[in-house]
């Protein structure tokens, strides 16, 4: 029988295992959660801030995302 034929870089993409991606995954899951947060809900009624700063900062992002501001 033929034996296929793999690459290098296809036999090291399959040897990372899980352990060493969780802590990633992890790190940027809660990046996407502050951001979604202050893209959001930031300057609403649950605010951290005070004042407009952060609503200036990511208002045009609010509108892309489809959250209304006004």
């Amino acid at each position: 029988m033929a034996q296929a034929i793999v690459s290098p870089a296809a036999e090291a993409a399959g040897s990372l295992p899980v352990r060493a991606i969780l802590p990633w995954a992890a790190f940027v899951g809660t990046l996407m959660l502050v951001a979604l947060y202050f893209v959001g809900a930031e300057q609403g009624a649950t605010s951290v801030f005070s004042g407009a700063g952060v609503h200036e900062w990511v208002h045009d992002a609010r509108h892309l995302l489809g959250f209304p501001c006004h």
